[in-house]
């Protein structure tokens, strides 16, 4: 069931287009990565759904109805641009954050102390924010957040300034939180930690939504029919047929590896048959492109679209 449904959405400042015709649909239980260079339109439409702002064309649907106030309560918004009240002590600002969530004061105070022990920050309960390096305030601001057990969770560029072992701690928590039945939307520019935690992605370039789909879906779809393969005992320059390209060749010892792009017109099974009459072969892999190339190669093209409309539309 999709949880948050964007339809059509528009919005304008001051003559420029910062969303045009988006729609996006954010399901139960999932993980929707929000993609796109700088100034695409991502943190509009993160403002749009968190009725920071309105759309002027186009509508938001939570839970099947029309986004109001009332679902707000229901959102957990962590922004890239964090801010904590740097003179108070981190146990009391975190709870009077909790208590602006509706947390009693009893409930507050029991799922922060769960959370600052998972965190292992229990020591900073009464430190002043200011004191905190930013990694550690950052994890105060995640479980703010998320303490209230919303249904969506909206994390902009949640790894920014974590070393790789707090990242990796945040990563398994968003996870956890997702077989929880959480729906999360996550913005982020780094393509490593899309393929690691998304299931659905969204990418948007130039206010328009360029490419959309389920991750895996999606790489089969941009796949260049290119394979590595391991094997042994293959003759010296040895010859394939027709629509088989070796791309790149390397010997260790006495295995071979080797990298094949085959033509449309061919399936795996014939690269694999024209391998066993060549040599031993130990794997046999299809390579299929990073979200990285994905992302580069979309919006490249798109970009160079885009100039092409522009240039034709001016002659």
């Amino acid at each position: 069931m999709e949880l948050l449904v964007a339809e059509h959405v528009e919005k304008n400042y001051s003559g420029y287009r910062a969303l045009d015709d988006i729609s996006i649909a954010a399901s139960e239980g999932r993980i929707l990565g929000l993609l796109g260079p700088n100034g695409a339109g991502k943190t509009t439409l993160i403002r749009i759904i968190n009725l920071i702002t309105a759309p002027d064309q186009g509508q938001v649907f939570f839970a099947g109805e029309p986004l109001k106030t009332k679902h707000i309560a229901q959102i957990g918004y962590l922004p890239e641009e964090r801010g904590l009240y740097k003179k108070m002590k981190v146990g009391e600002q975190a709870m009077y954050l909790a208590r602006l969530k509706g947390l009693s004061k009893t409930d507050a105070e029991r799922r922060l102390r769960q959370w600052f022990e998972r965190f292992e920050i229990m020591g900073w309960w009464n430190k002043k924010v200011e004191e905190l390096s930013k990694g550690m305030q950052q994890k105060v601001q995640f479980i703010v957040t998320v303490l209230h057990e919303p249904r969506l969770l909206i994390f902009d560029e949640p790894f920014s300034g974590f070393d790789p072992i707090n990242a990796n701690l945040l990563k398994e928590e968003i996870l956890r939180l997702k077989e929880k039945g959480a729906t999360v939307i996550f913005s982020t520019h780094n393509m490593a930690s899309v393929e690691e935690i998304c299931d659905d992605i969204v990418l948007i370039n130039k206010s328009h939504a360029v490419l959309s789909g389920e991750v895996g879906e999606i790489k089969q779809r941009y796949r260049k029919n290119i394979y590595d393969v391991r094997c042994r005992n293959l003759a010296p320059e040895t010859a394939f047929g027709n629509g088989i390209q070796v791309i790149s060749q390397q010997t260790k010892g006495d295995i071979d590896y080797l990298q094949f792009r085959i033509d449309n017109t061919l399936s795996p099974n014939d690269l694999l048959r024209s391998l066993v009459d060549r040599a031993d072969v130990m794997s046999f892999q299809e390579v299929l492109p990073s979200m990285n190339e994905i992302f580069i190669e979309t919006v490249t093209e798109n970009n160079m679209a885009q100039a092409t409309e522009r240039k034709g539309g001016t002659q």
